[in-house]
């Protein structure tokens, strides 16, 4: 293997494992044929509020059309996930009654990031140099695993949804 800033030779995001908020492994095949949205959260956000209150919306409205939300907590961004991973996913739960899952606290930016998030970057680099700018930063990913979109703190989940139709085949 190259440096650390070898390419990825993951062409998926089905050919990742990541960590579920207690430390368990979760094989990410397991999504293959589903749509993915993909999203760093954070309990104590300015964002935090809106995200979580649409994001449930949306998963309501489309978790039994092959649609499924992926969170990961992040405490990168001023430390607005302080906690550990289960009070992040305690938070999203019981606040928000968040039903997908939510997984282990992850770093997003920096030679530590998660290898599932270099992955997000490099297949859609944004217009930060790859960085994730803030919680809340969105990535759809179509049914075979690829990235097909990213989506700034800014945008809500609500407004992407016509994107998640079109990545269903609905539109």
């Amino acid at each position: 293997m190259g440096g650390s800033h070898s390419v990825p030779i993951e062409t998926s995001i089905h050919q990742f494992t990541v960590k579920d908020s207690s430390g368990k492994d979760v094989d990410l095949g397991r999504y293959k044929g589903k749509v993915l949205l993909i999203v760093n959260v954070a309990s104590k956000c300015g964002f935090t509020e809106t995200n979580y209150t649409q994001l449930s919306e949306l998963y309501a409205k489309y978790r039994h059309k092959d649609f499924e939300i992926l969170a990961f907590p992040c405490n990168q961004f001023l430390s607005q996930e302080p906690g550990t991973s289960q009070e992040a996913k305690e938070f999203a739960c019981t606040r928000f009654q968040a039903e997908y899952p939510i997984f282990q606290k992850v770093r997003v930016n920096g030679p530590d990031a998660a290898p599932v998030y270099k992955f997000l970057k490099a297949n859609q680099p944004g217009f930060m140099m790859s960085r994730i700018k803030w919680n809340f930063t969105k990535f759809l990913v179509d049914k075979d695993g690829k990235v097909i979109a990213r989506y700034a703190p800014t945008r809500n989940p609500l407004s992407i949804e016509k994107d998640i139709q079109k990545a269903l085949g609905e539109i």
